[in-house]
């Protein structure tokens, strides 16, 4: 396993990024889905009572399953925002992040050897199948369909699934699940598990670690509150990192069956997975600061939509002046999802533009702009659809990003 196990994509092509920068070249980096706290801090509320919280010694052994206090915080937040009702005594489950969660939740549902179904483009799902010995079901997801898996795509392979691995908002395009698509999706676990029967049942893994950050009209819907029958089959990845800039932090929450989460839970114990209890015990006042929170977020949202509506328009003008570029109205998360249709292009030294490394290659070497095709989120190769991530964006510097890409895009000959 240890062998054949592939590193992060995403975190190689950042290290020849980094490369880049320490030689002193200037480098616009919008690959790793993380946040530059000199542009998006912590809300002042959360840090201060991080540091109360070291200060009063809160700095032993959490519990297993998390501290009480938060489990309990996270158990009222939920039901305020999303109307989810779970029991933090048992249907709760705290640890050091969601990548933990996922993992954990892999590693209590799925037996080497079972399947799992995931889109491509997704985050990292290809890697878990991997470590937890499982067979992978890829579905490939189409720009027309805003990169989200359909019913239509999962139910030719549901009957031999042991778990569905789904994202909304979407890491890596930024965009969600309707209303109507996701209930289908629901509909058909439902059946599944009826005609299964006694038998192991299909479960779906519903990480919404973005589900706060989605602007304009767009909603966020969830299997639970779409379909009740849901709660039993459905474990949740959700936490802290992405909607309040608390990347580093590592505070995540899992929500599920009694039964599941208490797996979990002993799998998190044996690796050590929890999040420090300082900061449990800070997020758990956070939480309750209703006003502190919405405060933060109106802020954080609307910081975070100046940058992704200033990318998408710069994409926009560039696609208007006949430039072989695309992208996707920007809906959630802290991502934009572009097309550089450039295979089969020339540079301007005689260089064929071949498939997606080709052109992330020819971008970042060109015009200085770095950014994570979608090959390095289980997409095929070929694809030279890319994940534009603004956490690190300034604001100000949008038009030169545009105005770079503009001039390299103008040396390529057909």
């Amino acid at each position: 396993m240890a062998e054949n196990l592939i590193g992060s994509e995403i975190l190689k092509i950042a290290g020849e990024v980094n490369e880049k920068i320490r030689k002193g070249e200037k480098v616009y980096n919008f690959t790793v889905g993380d946040f530059n706290p000199e542009i998006f801090p912590l809300p002042n509320e959360l840090k201060a009572e991080i540091i109360a919280a070291y200060n009063a010694n809160q700095s032993n052994y959490p519990p297993s399953d998390g501290v009480l206090t938060l489990r309990q915080s996270v158990a009222k937040f939920l039901t305020k925002t999303l109307g989810l009702d779970y029991n933090p005594q048992s249907e709760i489950l705290i640890a050091g992040g969601s990548r933990p969660i996922i993992y954990a939740a892999y590693r209590a549902l799925v037996n080497p050897g079972e399947y799992v179904i995931y889109p491509v483009p997704s985050w990292n799902n290809n890697h878990y199948v991997h470590l937890t010995g499982a067979k992978p079901i890829e579905v490939d997801a189409r720009p027309e369909n805003n990169f989200m898996p359909t019913a239509a795509d999962i139910k030719p392979h549901i009957g031999k699934a042991t778990l569905i691995a789904l994202c909304s908002p979407l890491n890596p395009t930024g965009t969600v699940f309707t209303k109507e698509g996701l209930k289908e999706i629901c509909d058909l676990v439902i059946e599944e598990n009826k005609r299964r029967g006694d038998k192991k049942p299909v479960y779906v893994l519903y990480d919404q670690v973005y589900w706060q950050l989605t602007f304009g009209d767009v909603q966020h819907f969830n299997p639970v509150s779409l379909c009740p029958e849901m709660r039993d089959y459905t474990v949740f990845v959700d936490g802290i990192s992405k909607a309040f800039a608390a990347t580093g932090v590592r505070v995540g929450w899992a929500m599920g069956h009694k039964k599941v989460i208490d797996k979990m839970k002993s799998i998190i114990g044996h690796v050590g997975a929890w999040a420090p209890k300082a900061e449990q015990v800070a997020v758990a006042k956070y939480l309750d600061n209703t006003a502190a929170v919405d405060t933060f977020m109106q802020t954080f949202k609307a910081k975070l939509l100046q940058r992704l509506d200033g990318f998408y328009k710069g994409f926009q003008q560039l696609e208007k002046e006949g430039l072989k570029v695309h992208a996707i109205v920007p809906q959630a998360a802290i991502y934009l999802t572009v097309l550089f249709d450039l295979k089969g292009m020339k540079t301007p030294d005689g260089k064929v533009l071949t498939n997606g490394e080709s052109v992330m290659q020819y971008i970042l070497n060109e015009a200085g702009i770095a950014l994570v095709p979608f090959y390095a989120f289980g997409a095929s190769t070929d694809s030279t659809w890319f994940r534009v991530s603004i956490g690190t964006a300034e604001a100000n510097g949008i038009d030169d990003v545009i105005a770079k890409l503009r001039a390299a895009l103008q040396k390529l000959k057909a």
